[in-house]
């Protein structure tokens, strides 16, 4: 059924085949199961600054003789030669790929029942799978759950079912699989994971630095000495409040933030086995930064939990944890103001002459540092509970692509775009006691100094400081910032080639790209990629220089361009939960945080909630991540129920959503205020508002309809269909077009803005009948909607593609080709923000990439965990375009082409994932296929003639003009 999740595997030995085939083969042996599964030494994640590497290739396929479809065919037709029409000659799958555990190749800290995931491989076209077996196998090599064979398509998120596993335990698994012949490929190669530790199993100590400092940098360290035995495997699980760089014998082996609720925290583990030996003496610290509450950080309270813990080949387990014994000194940060009134972070100012060189190794005289304050063994008093963290940060050097010496002896970098980075900064002959001003920023002056403006640099202080000591040394901050410029003042003994910046995003595993005939469109693009990327850290931020917080609308727009630029899963998994908590944290009513985790607690947004159930959905449609799903479920019911019961009996729409404050009171609408476009703010049933709650209804019934509950589903879609009525009768005008609301006394308002009509249209809720003169509408008004929203009107535009492209390259008006042509790098907060000084690093204007995908590339994912999607390219506005989608079950590479009167159209389709292609085409027998696969026809519907295909590559002909 479409929208079903996969069925979980069923525990015990699963479902057994009556094919001989299916049972005979034995699972692999303890040798197979270590061959590469790095169960001893894991590829190490704690190298101090790792790149993220993106390769996209096209999937191959085996060239088989090519053939041509002729006529106007109505049944699956089979091509001469192929596969398809030699089904029983096929091949027997490959072994499967790309196995991951909750997304991660190489997790180190699983809870609870694990969720396999893998990619089927096959030589042959139009596969898919038929059934799997996963197996098990604890360090030992001991079987501890085998599925047996399971009949099912899924291929991600298969539930473990197996007994309980250890804790701070390595696994290895692997899985084969079995093709619609009947066919099994061999195992996988085995790949590995460990689980986590629950709360009562840390055994070590929260500690901290006594100290009344609001901006608190704490650097602790133990010795010990490693035990004689070979060390085989190392793991240190760490958590702090609210950074940490983890050192371990004088090096950065780990950095990252907790901005969490000290009662729901994460905690991250780090694989160091390479870096220990035995018999050897080791130093073990961490520096700990917490500076209080702001965007995106509750206050909490400062303090730092390890857990180090060595397995040695005698079977003995060593472990290393905080407890009094360790030693705590002040970091060599000076005092310093901060940087805005909105984040709360601090300028930073390191003072060299004081850093404690040495401090991380062995052998350091650490005689003058303190005994640290034990707050207690976790779970401790404020800090109750930890969860593992499953996002990762990446971590790139960059140097600059210019360095100017200016008159004054200044050096000013140009780093060629906006990037969320610190910046470092080597001086190779320091001298004691001579301090350093350095400042970032977005522009450059006239002269070309950076600009120090407020207005110029999201009102932030983007300066930074560095008194040195003599000798060779690198000044490198903690917290990073968004800029493009850093300039270095005169006298600073710096010179050009020691000039670079460590970039840090969420980490992610794959790229999507896309290439047209129309360089404005790519520019588009690649400037919504690089802005969704840069605006994705261990949360969505709302700009990576001002407000860091993690905004729920600003987190279903930017995680929404990740899902489709990089396939993203992890972070957006995350934040979902955590807006979840959010509920439950303050808002019986249903709604949710409007920032969460943040420092000002219960604080919402109406239609920012509304947004939150068609966020989970599209998750679940990109992913097939049920499990996700089910318990997302509840809190969109919850936010069902909070709509609900503000439709006012006499009209029938959503009247007052009680919610927000000041500009944001009944619904933000659109931000910042200029980009409303002069929307009739004065109304108590918004349209806008009406619109997303029809969404929050449909959303919530496809919930409730892929987890099996009916009932609940027909509810919440009559309730929809009933709101959709009312909005359809009361808020448009006689020719159809949408106004934006109702007043308080039920008069209509006079003012019919774009984003209430493009809204009508995306959502589905303009009639049939009505949709061609509400886009003409929208369409002759240009751009009258922000970047917040301006994705929604590229949804509306979806029939009109060349209007699409329009919009985005338009260099005269507002968007992205403005932002272009005009020097931006990020999207921007607002198109006059340059004017107005709002945010140049605003992520939430990368959304309309996946418009691209869907309406100029042409690729849907149509079912959920894109076991189909739909491929069909637009009948104007481009000549051709090339490009890969990443979806759950593999790439999606289409490449298009006009040419005079025809039309060429390839396809490569991953394994497991069937594709409905239309072709621009007057009817079938102006087609021709070839390629391995084969095509069956279905109809012709609205200029395109519509084949079903399997996997493999097919490439599509048409003589249509």
């Amino acid at each position: 059924m479409t929208g079903a999740g996969p069925r979980p595997a069923p525990a015990g030995r699963g479902s057994r085949s009556a094919c001989p085939e299916a049972d005979d083969a034995p699972s692999p042996t303890p040798a197979q199961f270590r061959e590469d599964a790095m169960t001893g030494s894991p590829t190490s994640r704690s190298t101090t600054f790792r790149t993220t590497t993106f390769r996209t290739k096209p999937l191959r396929s085996t060239t088989f003789r090519l053939a041509a479809l002729t006529g106007a065919a109505a049944a699956a037709v089979a091509l001469p030669g192929t596969a398809q029409a030699a089904v029983g000659a096929g091949h027997a799958p490959q072994a499967p790929a790309r196995l991951t555990v909750g997304d991660q190749a190489r997790p180190l800290n699983v809870e609870g029942a694990p969720l396999f995931g893998w990619t089927p491989r096959d030589r042959d076209p139009g596969e898919v799978q038929t059934a799997y077996e996963i197996a098990v196998r604890d360090a030992s090599g001991t079987t501890v759950w085998d599925s047996g064979r399971v009949r099912s398509g899924a291929q991600e998120y298969v539930r473990y079912a197996g007994p309980a596993l250890a804790s701070e335990a390595s696994y290895t698994w692997t899985v084969r699989t079995w093709d619609r012949t009947g066919k099994r490929s061999p195992w996988a190669r085995p790949a590995a994971f460990d689980t986590g530790l629950a709360d009562g199993e840390w055994r070590a100590a929260w500690i901290r630095r006594t100290t009344g400092e609001a901006d608190d940098y704490t650097l602790a360290r133990k010795d010990f000495t490693v035990g004689k035995s070979k060390v085989v495997r190392a793991r240190v699980h760490i958590a702090a409040g609210q950074q940490y760089a983890l050192h371990l014998n004088g090096e950065t082996v780990d950095h990252g933030p907790a901005f969490e609720y000290p009662d729901d925290g994460y905690y991250r583990t780090v694989d160091v086995t390479a870096k220990l030996k035995a018999g050897q003496a080791a130093t073990i610290g961490a520096l700990y930064h917490w500076y209080g509450s702001g965007q995106g950080r509750p206050k909490g309270e400062p303090g730092l939990l390890v857990r180090l813990v060595i397995d040695h080949a005698d079977g003995t387990r060593q472990t290393v944890v905080t407890d009094g014994t360790w030693q705590v000194a002040r970091g060599p940060w000076k005092k310093a103001p901060k940087r805005n009134g909105d984040a709360g972070d601090y300028v930073e100012d390191i003072d060299g002459t004081a850093a404690p060189l040495g401090w991380d190794a062995p052998g350091f005289d650490a005689s003058a540092w303190q005994a640290p304050q034990v707050v207690g063994v976790h779970p401790a008093s404020g800090f109750t509970h930890l969860k593992a963290q499953e996002t990762a940060l990446a971590h790139r050097a960059v140097r600059p692509v210019k360095v100017t010496r200016l008159e004054s002896g200044a050096l000013v970098a140009d780093f060629g775009t906006v990037i969320p980075a610190v910046p470092v900064v080597r001086f190779r002959d320091g001298e004691a006691g001579r301090h350093v001003d350095m400042h970032a920023s977005y522009i450059l002056n006239a002269d070309g100094t950076v600009s120090r403006s407020k207005d110029d640099n999201q009102d932030t202080d983007l300066g930074f400081g560095y008194t040195q000591r003599d000798g060779d040394q690198t000044f490198r901050p903690l917290t990073y910032v968004g800029f493009r410029y850093l300039e270095i003042a005169p006298g600073s003994g710096a010179e050009p080639d020691g000039i670079s910046a460590v970039v840090q995003h969420d980490e992610v595993t794959r790229k999507g790209d896309l290439r047209t005939s129309n360089a404005g469109v790519d520019a588009a693009y690649d400037l919504m990629a690089r802005s969704a990327l840069y605006g994705s850290q261990t949360q969505f931020v709302d700009t990576p220089t001002r407000e860091k917080g993690q905004f729920l609308g600003d987190s279903v727009d930017v995680s929404t361009a990740m899902m489709g630029a990089y396939g993203e899963r992890r972070l957006t998994r995350q934040a979902i939960r955590e807006f979840i908590a959010s509920q439950a944290r303050y808002w019986p009513d249903g709604r949710l945080n409007a920032v969460y985790p943040n420092g000002d607690g219960k604080r919402d947004i109406p239609d920012y909630t509304e947004m939150f159930p068609g966020w989970v959905w599209e998750y679940y449609e990109q992913s097939g991540d049920a499990a996700t799903l089910a318990e997302a479920y509840p809190v969109m019911s919850a936010v069902a129920g909070y709509v609900r019961r503000y439709i006012a009996d006499g009209t029938g729409l959503v009247t007052n959503l009680e919610g927000g404050s000041g500009q944001y009171r009944y619904g933000i609408i659109d931000w910042p205020a200029t980009m409303r476009y002069g929307h009739d703010m004065d109304t108590a049933a918004r349209t806008v508002i009406n619109v997303l709650g029809v969404d929050v209804l449909n959303a919530t019934a496809r919930a409730a309809e892929a987890l099996g509950k009916a009932g609940d589903a027909a509810a919440f879609r009559a309730d929809a269909g009933t709101l959709t009525g009312s909005i359809n009768a009361r808020l448009r005008r006689p020719d159809g077009v949408y106004i934006d609301g109702l007043k308080a006394d039920g008069a209509q308002s006079a003012h019919a803005s774009q984003i209430a009509n493009a809204y009508a249209l995306a959502y589905g809720v303009a009639p049939a009948e009505s949709r061609g003169a509400v886009e003409s509408y929208i369409a002759g008004l240009g751009l009258r909607m922000g970047p917040m929203t301006a994705h929604r009107l590229l949804e509306a535009l979806a029939g009109r593609p060349g209007d699409v492209v329009t919009r985005l390259t338009d260099t005269e008006g507002p968007g992205w080709g403005d932002i272009l042509a005009r020097g931006g790098t990020f999207t921007w907060e607002s198109w006059d923000a340059r004017e107005t000084g709002q945010s140049l690093s605003h992520p939430w204007g990368a959304t309309s990439l996946v418009e691209i995908q869907r309406t100029l590339l042409g690729v849907t994912v149509t079912t959920p965990a894109s076991a189909a999607v739909r491929v069909r390219p637009p009948l104007t506005g481009l000549d051709r375009a090339s490009g890969t989608v990443p979806v759950q079950r593999g790439d999606v590479r289409v490449t298009w082409k006009r040419n005079g009167g025809g039309f060429s159209l390839a396809v490569d389709v991953p394994v497991n994932v069937r594709a409905e292609i239309h072709v621009p085409a007057r009817s079938a027998a102006d087609v021709r296929v070839s390629g391995p696969g084969a095509a069956r026809f279905t109809g012709m519907k609205d200029g395109y003639a519509v084949f079903t295909v399997g996997s493999g590559h097919l490439v599509l002909h048409s003589d249509h003009r």
